[in-house]
């Protein structure tokens, strides 16, 4: 088995732990024998690990936290201070949610454009059978040459599609997306 680099990091930390399959296992060792630049990423992501693992790493001095605590309240604004900076703050977010009221009730909007890639499908015959990449957005004719991820695709109809929040491809289906 041969493993690229992209595998062995995105499977260090399981590596690290143990948690891989035996014939995993050998392959990252043998990768990592011959790679470099995955050895650094796995050695330096094991020193962390013991890093954050050592408690001592984080030990405070005994007292620490009262003396932090005691500077904390002797910086802190005083009360009069305080209150004028909530009162700012309190006229701000009122003017920000009027302005924003009064934007979205306002008579002088025009119509919202909407790109030419979030159009709704209604053309397209609901019975035709379409294809759909997992992490898209867009349903295509089959064979289209726009569709990414061409490894991880599902047919369906278009109505499914568009149920499921899928928008047509402006490319390949552009004679049903002419006349809407």
């Amino acid at each position: 088995m041969v493993v690229s680099c992209e595998e062995v990091w995105r499977e260090v930390s399981n590596y690290l732990d143990g948690e891989v399959e035996p014939g995993l296992r050998i392959a990252i060792d043998e990768h990592i024998g011959g790679c470099e630049r995955c050895a650094t990423v796995v050695n330096g992501t094991r020193n962390i690990i013991q890093l954050y693992g050592d408690e001592r790493t984080l030990e405070v001095p005994f007292g620490f936290g009262q003396r932090l605590h005691r500077r904390l309240d002797e910086s802190m604004p005083s009360s009069r201070r305080t209150f004028l900076g909530w009162m700012v703050a309190a006229a701000a977010a009122c003017l920000l949610f009027g302005t924003i009221e009064a934007d979205r009730s306002s008579a002088f909007r025009g119509p919202q454009l909407r790109s030419e890639h979030a159009q709704p499908g209604s053309g397209v015959p609901p019975d035709l059978a379409v294809v759909v990449a997992e992490d898209g957005r867009l349903f295509h004719l089959p064979g289209c040459t726009f569709i990414h991820e061409k490894n991880r695709l599902r047919t369906m109809t278009a109505a499914e599609a568009s149920r499921e929040g899928y928008t047509p491809c402006v490319r390949c289906l552009k004679k049903y997306l002419e006349n809407t």
